[in-house]
Formats: structure tokens, C-alpha cells, sequence
């Protein structure tokens, strides 16, 4: 079985030992991950892992919406780094809205608007240089991203970390975008009624890492692994076989970031 983590902060100075993470990852079954950039440093650090692995680093760029302040220097910055190095990277992202505190403070209307415009920034980058985009826009800030995409005319994305009603999950799969989920669903009820209502043919799985969880994983370090037992926890409450949800969270991670050269037994959907 294979698998891939469809969201890594892979760059973070929490990983220390990047080599042997792929490695252990690879034993596991992992074959990929796609390492998010959270500011211009961090995107410029997975540019330099996919580099050095270009056959496991996959790499996105992008600045998180929970920063708790972002220059305009810095947007440009990005931008532009996304638009040089567009051929290296499969996504723009971690991009998004801000549901909690923004560095401790409250995210006041004000706060929201300004990140709605910096959203909608990175989606117009996006859709000229014609990659998917990875978001952050958990509970009500999802609905509001999902309109966001359809006013630029955002074809490919991914919710990550997605935690929203269950009429906005509906619409989301709906518009032909994909999900996906984190560990929790392992051991969290609402992260387990979301995984029920999204077909495979529009989930993924990711870590997140190197965020902590609880349950199991209790005391570990979050390595891309962790999604097996994520992959398992989902054939046992749909009902259908582990190799069914590896094979599907797979190739839909190929779909969205167009990784067909790497994988070339999925050419078949390469136009999809």
C-alpha cells in the first residue's frame, strides 16, 4: 500500500533528522510528502528539501493566515517565489483563513477582511500559474473560503485540517475539492462523523505534523507513519478494506498535485 502525506510543515526546525524520517517513512509505505511553506523563510527551506529529495519533497509555498502580523513586503515576497519557482512546486499553500487567535489576539472583523484579501491574493497567484491551492479555513471560515474559490475560479484545492458543518463538507465535495483529515479522526468523534461523510474520491490524509496528538499517539513525534493508522481507522468505519483507502487517498493525492511523473501507474488519470 501506498501512501502520501498530503500536509507536512517539513521545513520545521522541529525535524531535525529529515533523512531519517524519510526513511522510516518509505518503510512504512509512505512514498511522498508534500511539505508546506508557512512564511517566505519556510517556503524557500521546502524548496531546498525538494530539492535534495525531489523524489519524496514535494513542495507548496505560502503564508499561514494565523500569523499574527504579515508585511506586504513579505506577500510580494512570496508571491513572486511562487511564480519563479512554479515548475518546483505542486501547491500554493498553507494559505487560508484565521478561525482562532491570531498570535494571542482576538481575529476581529477587521482582521478578517484583511486576511480575505490576502486569500484572495494568493488565489489569483494560484490560478496564473495554474496550481492547486492548500487551506487553512476551519468550522465557519470554510463556507467562506469555498465562495473565495469560486469567485477567482479555483479549480483544484484541498481543505486541510477540516473541521466544518456538515452542509459545508457537502458543498465542498460537491465543487469537486478534497478534504482531508489528520490523525484525530483516530480518536475524535466530530474528526470521525466528518471522515463518514466524505466519499474516498474526494479524501485525503495528512499529518499536519509536526502538530501533536493525543489518543495513541500520545508523547510521539508526528512523522509522516501516522497516517496509516489514520488510513486504517477509515476502512474500519466505512466498512471497506484497508488496500481500498490506501489506493484512493493515493491517487488522489496525485490527481490534485498532478504527480504523475513520479508515479507513472497512475497516468491513466493524468488529464483528470
Amino acid at each position: 500500500m501506498k501512501l502520501i502525506d498530503a500536509h507536512c510543515h517539513l521545513a520545521s526546525p522541529h525535524y531535525h533528522d529529515v533523512e531519517g524520517l524519510i526513511r522510516r517513512s518509505r518503510k512504512a509505505g509512505i512514498v511522498g510528502v508534500i511539505a508546506v511553506g508557512s512564511d517566505l523563510v519556510s517556503s524557500r527551506n521546502v524548496l531546498e528539501l525538494q530539492e535534495k529529495y525531489p523524489d519524496f519533497v514535494f513542495a507548496a509555498a505560502g503564508i499561514h493566515p494565523e500569523r499574527a502580523s504579515v508585511s506586504q513586503k513579505e506577500v510580494e515576497a512570496v508571491c513572486r517565489l511562487i511564480e519563479e519557482e512554479q515548475s518546483r512546486l505542486v501547491a500554493v499553500g498553507e494559505i487560508g483563513l484565521p478561525y482562532y487567535s491570531v498570535g494571542g489576539g482576538e481575529v476581529t472583523e477587521g482582521l478578517l477582511e484583511e486576511r480575505k484579501e490576502l486569500l484572495k491574493q494568493f488565489l489569483k497567484v494560484a490560478r496564473k500559474v495554474k496550481l492547486p491551492v492548500v487551506l487553512h479555513a476551519p468550522h465557519s471560515c470554510a463556507n467562506l473560503a469555498l465562495s473565495l474559490l469560486q469567485e477567482v475560479g479555483i479549480e483544484r484545492a484541498m481543505f486541510h485540517w477540516h473541521k466544518a458543518p456538515q452542509e459545508v463538507t457537502q458543498a465542498i465535495v460537491q465543487h469537486h475539492y478534497f478534504i482531508s483529515l489528520t490523525p484525530e479522526l483516530c480518536y475524535r468523534e466530530r474528526d470521525q462523523e466528518i471522515a463518514k461523510q466524505v466519499p474516498l474520491s474526494n479524501l485525503l490524509l495528512e499529518t499536519d505534523g509536526p502538530w501533536p496528538f493525543k489518543g495513541e499517539f500520545e508523547g510521539k513525534e508526528t512523522e509522516p507513519p501516522f497516517i496509516v493508522r489514520a488510513a486504517q481507522k477509515v476502512a474500519e468505519m466505512k466498512g471497506v478494506d484497508l488496500e481500498e483507502v490506501g489506493k484512493s487517498t493515493f491517487e488522489n493525492s496525485v490527481r490534485l498535485f498532478r504527480l504523475h511523473q513520479f508515479f507513472p501507474e497512475t497516468s491513466r488519470f493524468q488529464r483528470s
